[in-house]
């Protein structure tokens, strides 16, 4: 096997295609960076690798793991591969223009027709290369992909033939792991991408559309007749671009969709989440291409506007009604005091607090007496922007916010709040909010532990976090309950009827997993397995450390669900630990009481309201 140990790689964008390929090159010793937004992605992959599963077995560390285009400068790379949607891929480009050099190509392993001419603004034609991907996977976890197919081979090769050898030697590198990739030259590249985009074409659409996996459609006859119609406009075109497909191209179309699989294609699965999609770069390309050819392109003109009707961001607000009665159901569901109309609060001064936890974001608005009007919440790993984006289109249509502050994993990339807070300081205010003084603070989050000790002011004189290994966190146990077969809803009342005294040997998950199957095994009863995983967790959270002397209260999420959980622990410190109320919103209580504190009042608002008091006096 050749040494490539000297080949610099950075791979953009980490779905299911940049994860495969990004593993790939590691395994052939390329130098594999990875970069990404995605912070809790990252946080995934740096401590548990890549893992693809199914068709591509394996785990992979990698130990260049980037959130910006500048980690990269000092490797001097050789490729940079851009596996972004292509609506993310323009601004990408003009950021990761700082990595450009003489030896660089840059590689679009993406799918759609012309989409390789995004990197041409940034990169030029004679750096530019384009990958055909003939493979796919989706995202069990964030670090985690399962492979869905791959029928070889994926095709290299440059735009103008430039970088001809550049291409050679990149195939030669993924055909060194078995990961089968063929050199073209530039004018059979442009038809491989026809090829493959008209394949996604005949069915991405449709079975976002649909509602169908790839088997569910092609086992229907009438719709792979449908398929069939597409997939003929698109050769249509094709042929008016003086590009040729064999006479048994359909079928060997319809044999390459019936091994897809039973899953959503990538398209599919944006239609179905209410997502942004590449519609422009498939159909609507052969649509686009068809005006100019002056073939007519029906199915494909018809998929496009349905798509961009199901998926516009805007269509609520055009609909009447719909935004209001969206608006109204998250503002019923997240009033506090369910006796008063949204309207008492119209004229008060609010404020915003938004805890960006791992697994969940939660909402919190305050009075101007500090006092918390609603609370809200949503899950963090669903990365349905819209509906975040309802949650604060409903609170700032009924409360007048003004002043608002974001804390958590996410806060650093949030930009819709006025200031950001470590969860740290908002946890201690928001607790502080009912137990003033100074204290211990033991906060269980999905990724972390965290003890925070607070002095006679209430401010934050240190803190201690667990190490890097997520063990006795929210997701450690949500993982271990799971294996045990227990329901976070049932755990708490179950481990109340034990009085188990051991615990987990181990806090690493894959040999908890394995410990966890023996008790199973051996017949041990539920609630004591119950009761033994919560004793673990204390065991873990009492090797921290704690001041004495200070009384204890307990905040987090994964002590709203498991209540239980604060008896073993006022068992094991041998003194009694409070929870605090509404815990998994102490961090977002904090969040709005800080928001309130830094708020400046604007000098004519603070004159208008000494002219009400005096009237009212």
């Amino acid at each position: 096997m050749e040494d490539f140990s000297k080949i610099k790689v950075g791979v953009i964008g980490l779905g299911p295609v940049g994860m495969i390929l990004a593993v790939k090159l590691a395994e052939a010793g390329c130098d594999v960076a990875i970069c990404d937004k995605d912070e809790f992605k990252l946080k995934k992959i740096r401590e548990d690798g890549i893992v693809l599963q199914n068709m591509f077995q394996s785990v992979t560390r990698f130990h260049k793991v980037y959130s910006s285009f500048a980690d990269m400068v000092p490797m001097d790379l050789d490729f940079l591969i851009f596996s972004l949607k292509s609506y993310h891929t323009p601004s990408a480009v003009r950021e990761a223009e700082i990595l450009k050099s003489e030896k660089l190509s840059v590689i679009s392993a993406q799918n759609g027709i012309d989409i390789e001419s995004l990197l041409v603004p940034a990169f030029g034609e004679l750096r530019s290369m384009r990958m055909i991907i003939n493979y796919a996977g989706n995202l069990v976890a964030p670090n985690i992909v399962r492979g869905s197919f791959f029928t070889p081979p994926n095709y290299i090769g440059p735009i103008d033939d430039a970088r001809a050898e550049q291409a050679k030697l990149y195939a030669t590198i993924l055909n060194s792991v078995g990961f089968s990739t063929q050199n073209v030259d530039s004018f059979e590249l442009v038809k491989r991408s026809w090829e493959k985009t008209i394949l996604n074409s005949s069915l991405s659409a449709l079975c976002g559309v649909g509602r169908l996996t790839m088997a569910e459609a092609v086992a229907d006859a009438d719709t792979c007749e449908l398929v069939e119609q597409i997939i003929n406009e698109g050769i249509e075109v094709a042929e008016k671009e003086k590009i040729r497909f064999p006479d048994d191209f359909v079928r060997k179309c319809m044999r390459y969709l019936k091994n897809g699989g039973d899953h959503f294609p990538s398209m599919a699965v944006d239609i179905i989440n209410n997502r942004q999609t590449e519609i422009d770069y498939f159909n609507g390309k052969i649509v686009e291409y068809g005006k100019k050819h002056y073939v007519k392109t029906s199915l494909n003109l018809s998929f496009t506007n349905m798509v961009k009707a199901m998926t516009n961001k805007n269509i609520l607000s055009r609909m009447p009604g719909v935004t209001g009665e969206v608006n109204k159901k998250i503002i019923n569901k997240g009033l506090v005091d369910k006796e008063k109309s949204a309207l008492f609060y119209k004229d008060l001064n609010c404020f915003l607090g938004i805890d960006l936890g791992s697994a969940y974001t939660k909402f919190t608005v305050i009075d101007d007496q500090g006092v918390p009007v609603f609370r809200y919440l949503l899950q963090t790993l669903n990365k349905d922007r819209q509906a975040m984006k309802n949650v604060l289109q409903a609170i700032h249509g009924v409360f007048k916010i003004k002043y608002s502050c974001a804390t958590g994993y996410g806060r650093k990339h949030f930009t819709d709040t006025d200031i950001i807070k470590t969860e740290i300081n908002c946890g201690a205010a928001g607790a502080s909010q009912f137990f003033s003084g100074p204290k211990n603070l033991i906060d269980i989050g999905g990724e972390d532990i965290k003890i925070v000790q607070c002095d006679s002011e209430n401010h934050v004189s240190n803190f201690y976090m667990n190490d890097k290994c997520a063990a006795g966190t929210g997701a450690f146990l949500s993982e271990i309950a799971e294996r045990a077969g227990i329901s976070d809803a049932d755990m708490s009342s179950l481990a109340s009827l034990s009085e188990y005294d051991k615990e987990l040997n181990s806090f690493c998950t894959v040999f908890a997993k394995t410990e966890i199957m023996n008790w199973v095994f051996d017949g041990m009863p539920v609630q004591d397995i119950a009761r033994g995983i919560y004793i673990s967790i204390a065991n873990k959270v009492a090797k921290m450390k704690m001041m004495p002397g200070l009384p204890v209260y307990i905040i987090g999420g994964v002590i709203a669900y498991h209540p239980y959980l604060s008896n073993i622990l006022s068992q094991k410190f041998n003194k009694e630990i409070k929870m605090v109320d509404n815990p998994q919103y102490t961090v977002s209580l904090g969040a709005a009481i800080l928001a309130r504190q830094n708020w400046v009042e604007p000098e004519e608002d603070a004159v208008e309201a000494g002219r009400e008091k005096v009237a009212i006096q």
